[in-house]
């Protein structure tokens, strides 16, 4: 059928194996490239068949070497190739249908190019174009594959109705997708009905028990039903068939973490890694945990062990980020959150890390573009909406803070998390402070262990001067957990009843459980001045030197913030 020896001998590199086109590919590029000037020059040496076969394997060559635009402009002119083709075949059919049969039945696929012309769109982020490509592909002739890829860009662009009908389809054809089955899940289609589509085949196949518990642990995570979700998980753990599973754990870690249990969440996300060291899925969050409790060393070595396996996935990037983050380097943060966003657009991780130093660099408002997103992606998160009530507190905007946070409690319900963020708003508006104590005893009385209603609550008995009351409350805390904030905090009540011995006692827990915990040196540092009123001279002249030194480090601080926002620029990502 193929009488070049150029085009023979590139189909010969092309089907030596699967795995031979990725080393092969560059040698291809020139044959296949004299092979397409040949068939420009003459028209009469290859047929229309050779000609449309010949575009598709130049297109796979420059889409395999990430030129996407070209790709995809070579794809769309085998298009028009395979519709001469179309032409001439109807003419021959009559003389030669045979042959022409076999001939068409051997050529790429028309379908299958138009999938990587969407693919091409997507890689580049044209969404629409890729949607309007694939919409091209008749219903009954798209396969699971492009339905999934439909599914994913609806739901992108928030036609929520048509990604529901195209994940559905995908479920007909394969009823097993796991990936459709999250989906409709996190577009709200009730646990039951996304059931009822498996329900045959789970009954057809034996040992497939578990998948309706998997199902209905999923509806329970994307309902925001953490403590639910977290037991059914849990129940599936415990079966023999999914023991040690690292997908699962990473979602119990997850989950864990939405919940507000740090200490399980960091447990599990290490247990996968442990059962698996090249993953990458989740470990975006358990870097964040990692560096919220202080572990920066560790943090950096995690960054680093992750972009040796890749550095094409967001999260390595997010890891770095929030090791900056933590290191108050914010615009490095800023930097590293956006080169996360660019590599995944969806990661939520990677908007939070954004936002956050967006934030802290006095930009509340580009913040809040961030935050909002982060919430459209991930409604049932709550940190999200915290990153986006900060900014709306940093901006004085009370009123918009309070109606968040009365919008979360009303929508998830009345847990200690929920009642903590609305305490938290009620706190900054002195008309609302006996309230917030109400919320924050209701949050308490729930999980005496919640850190985060631990801390307001404290903050508020300082205000009131109760430091009795708050000695108590921070003790029963740390009776089953030690953290940096709390022994922080014990000690600064300490201090104000004058036990100046067990305050440095707790200052010294909090730094050796965060070393770069200023507030806890910055309390330390002051008591030992006050102790030692003949060395205040010399602390002074010490503190005159180390405070030249901050003045030093801010410059090169300002310095590296202009570097990082150039690179910023440069991927443009303002």
């Amino acid at each position: 059928m193929l009488h070049c020896p150029l085009l023979i001998s590139f189909c010969v590199l092309t089907q030596g194996s699967a795995a031979g086109f990725s080393c092969a590919h560059v040698r291809l590029q020139l044959p296949v490239c004299l092979s397409m000037y040949v068939c420009l020059s003459s028209r009469e040496l290859f047929s229309p068949a050779q000609k449309y076969q010949l575009l598709v394997y130049h297109a796979d060559a420059i889409f395999h070497d990430k030129e996407y635009r070209n790709a995809a402009c070579k794809y769309s002119m085998a298009l028009q190739q395979k519709k001469v083709l179309s032409k001439t075949s109807k003419v021959r059919t009559s003389t030669g249908g045979a042959a022409s049969n076999i001939q068409a039945q051997s050529l790429p696929s028309e379908i299958e190019v138009k999938y990587k012309i969407a693919e091409c769109y997507t890689i580049l982020k044209l969404d629409k174009d890729a949607i309007a490509v694939l919409d091209g592909i008749p219903s009954r002739q798209r396969t699971p594959k492009i339905n999934m890829m439909l599914a994913n860009l609806y739901r992108k662009a928030g036609q929520e109705r048509s990604a529901v009908t195209s994940y559905k389809e995908v479920l007909r054809q394969c009823p097993l997708a796991l990936d459709a089955i999250i989906g409709l899940l996190s577009l709200s289609v009730k646990g039951a009905e996304v059931a009822s589509m498996t329900m045959d085949v789970i009954q057809s196949i034996p040992n497939l028990d578990w998948l309706s518990v998997w199902i209905k642990a999923y509806a329970f995570i994307h309902a925001g039903d953490n403590q639910r979700a977290i037991n059914t998980i849990c129940s599936l753990e415990k079966k023999s068939l999914l023991r040690d599973n690292v997908d699962l754990l990473v979602s119990l870690a997850d989950v864990y973490f939405r919940a507000g249990d740090t200490k399980n969440a960091i447990l599990k996300f290490e247990q996968a890694q442990m059962l698996d060291p090249y993953l990458i899925k989740g470990m975006d969050v358990y870097g964040y945990l990692m560096a919220r409790e202080g572990h920066l060393e560790d943090v950096e070595v995690l960054g680093g062990r992750l972009f040796n396996i890749s550095d094409q996935h967001a999260e390595p990037w997010v890891i770095s980020g929030c090791h900056s983050f933590y290191s108050k380097r914010y615009s490095r943060a800023l930097y590293l959150g956006a080169k996360a966003i660019q590599l995944n657009s969806n990661s939520v991780q990677a908007l939070l890390l954004k936002g956050a130093a967006l934030r802290n660099m006095g930009r509340v408002q580009e913040a809040i573009i961030h935050f909002r997103e982060a919430m459209r992606l991930a409604p049932c998160r709550l940190d999200c909406y915290e990153g986006l009530i900060d900014c709306y507190l940093a901006s004085n905007g009370i009123r918009e803070a309070m109606g968040m946070a009365n919008n979360i409690y009303k929508t998830l319900g009345a847990n200690a998390q929920t009642l903590t963020i609305l305490a938290t708003v009620c706190l900054e508006d002195p008309v609302t402070q006996e309230k917030a104590k109400t919320l924050l005893d209701k949050a308490l009385a729930q999980r005496p262990d919640y850190t985060k209603a631990v801390v307001k609550k404290a903050e508020l008995l300082s205000r009131e001067q109760k430091y009795e009351e708050g000695i108590a409350l921070l003790r029963n805390a740390l009776a089953n957990q030690s953290d940096c904030v709390l022994h922080r905090m014990l000690g600064d009540f300490l201090v104000a009843v004058n036990d100046y011995q067990e305050a440095m006692d707790q200052y010294s827990i909090a730094l050796s459980l965060d070393p770069n915990d200023q507030k806890s040196l910055e309390g330390m540092q002051k008591m030992e001045k006050e102790e030692s009123p003949t060395d205040a001279t010399v602390e002074l002249d010490g503190d005159d030197m180390e405070g030249s030194g901050e003045d030093g480090d801010l410059e090169g601080s300002d310095s590296e913030a202009a570097q990082w926002a150039d690179q910023e620029q440069w991927f443009g990502m303002q």
